[in-house]
């Protein structure tokens, strides 16, 4: 187990386009046509071999993960700060529970998390993403895999892990917690627990669910059981483990069930 800390990375090619001052690939790709016919690599045929080439280095380089947790949350978050060490002690254990450690790469809880996998000995990874400022890859990542593509690596974080973490964080920590429930919901992943971590921070975004969107008719009640609120480490851990040993197949059906009838589909898929 090496628990050296050495100098963050700097990927040069995530960098590349804060350094020219140009878009970055998302960036590019959302941006409506012109009239003017652009160059043939700023196309959208050629950005799909792109995207294609992206796709098939992540399959390859996760193949053989086996079981991972992915942990969600902000890069504000500082060392020494409770969630920052939460978060640590929340991987470690989730590491010597037999899991890897998936994150997005970056500072904050993304490091703690990849610290935890770290002093737990296992596979730390961190896929990290092209943005529009330069950035760093911290120092606790074993496996990094470079995105341009906040979709593809959306799916690398989903498909290579057996659940998710979701510690307080912002827009993006949001943005991974939906979909996260949204792909559960309508039976894109199955079996997939979901840990809120932070009752102070998540409560009130719960109240409001429950409150307005529940109210409202625009959720079920079933889906609320879609995720679990804990401030423990060791809650995260046996909730996770039972969720994998067990199945979830009853609260996650349940759930599903709601959404087929909301379209009209009625029978439940063989």
């Amino acid at each position: 187990m090496n628990n050296k800390q050495t100098a963050p990375i700097y990927p040069q090619k995530l960098n590349q386009a804060a350094r020219e001052k140009r878009p970055t690939e998302d960036e590019a790709i959302l941006t409506p046509p012109t009239k003017a016919p652009p160059h043939f690599t700023q196309t959208d045929p050629w950005r799909v071999m792109r995207i294609m080439s992206e796709f098939v280095q992540g399959f390859e380089a996760l193949a053989d993960v086996g079981n991972a947790i992915t942990i969600f949350g902000s890069a504000r978050v500082k060392p020494g700060e409770m969630e920052y060490e939460t978060a640590v002690q929340t991987a470690q254990l989730l590491g010597e529970a037999g899991f890897n450690i998936i994150t997005g790469g970056g500072p904050g809880i993304m490091e703690a998390a990849n610290k935890g996998a770290r002093q737990a000995g296992v596979q730390s990874i961190g896929l990290n993403i092209e943005l529009p400022f330069e950035q760093h890859l911290n120092p606790y990542v074993d496996l990094s895999i470079d995105f341009h593509y906040f979709f593809v690596r959306k799916t690398m974080l989903v498909k290579y892990a057996s659940g998710f973490v979701i510690f307080p964080g912002g827009f993006g920590t949001m943005d991974e917690l939906f979909e996260a429930i949204t792909l559960v919901q309508t039976g894109k992943v199955r079996d997939f627990p979901i840990v809120l971590f932070g009752t102070a921070y998540w409560g009130g975004l719960l109240d409001w669910i429950r409150q307005t969107m529940l109210t409202g008719g625009k959720i079920a009640p079933a889906d609320l059981n879609l995720v679990l609120l804990t401030d423990s480490p060791e809650e995260t851990v046996t909730y996770i483990r039972r969720s994998l040993l067990e199945g979830r197949a009853q609260e996650e059906e349940t759930a599903r069930a709601i959404t087929r009838q909301v379209f009209g589909a009625e029978y439940a898929p063989e």
